[in-house]
């Protein structure tokens, strides 16, 4: 993800999972609402949030378990960081500290950078290509250590609010 966006020229990032399940017919109203803003104001990124999920019973429940306890120990508001379809300002996702799987942290890590999110119903659809990478355990193995990780990211944050750092 990282090569991608640094190779990238343009000021805003859009991002979808290869698998099919993101309908690429969702992200010209995410960057309409991304760009409305002005990036003076601090929105940084738009996220998009799944409804009426083309996942198994047992994928909706881990999920909505995995982001409730993040959403909790990260105060980040994000409802669901596993959706792949993202829009955000190039020069914001540049500032964030970089570690794998931090597609799942961006709003708490934007929000550290002092940088504001946004969130849009998008559709899910049924899996056309690949199969998931991980089991429900294989994610909660990776996802424990990286919320630790985010969590000392986070105890650690100086905003400088709005300095310019010298």
């Amino acid at each position: 993800m990282r090569t991608g966006i640094l190779a990238a020229s343009g000021d805003t990032i859009a991002t979808l999972d290869s698998d099919g399940q993101n309908d690429p017919a969702d992200l010209p109203a995410m960057l309409d609402q991304l760009s409305r803003a002005d990036a003076s104001e601090g929105l940084a990124m738009v996220g998009g949030r799944r409804v009426k999920r083309r996942d198994t019973a047992a994928k909706r429940a881990a999920s909505r378990i995995g982001n409730g306890v993040r959403k909790r120990l990260l105060h980040d508001e994000a409802d669901d960081t596993g959706c792949g379809i993202k829009v955000f300002r190039r020069e914001a996702f540049l500032r964030l500290p970089y570690f794998d799987h931090i597609h799942r942290y961006l709003p708490a890590l934007m929000l550290r950078e002092g940088y504001s999110c946004e969130y849009r119903d998008v559709n899910h659809r049924e899996r056309g290509e690949g199969q998931s990478k991980y089991t429900n355990l294989g994610r909660l193995k990776v996802s424990v250590n990286d919320l630790r990780g985010v969590r000392w990211l986070l105890s650690r944050a100086r905003n400088p609010g709005g300095w310019d750092e010298v």
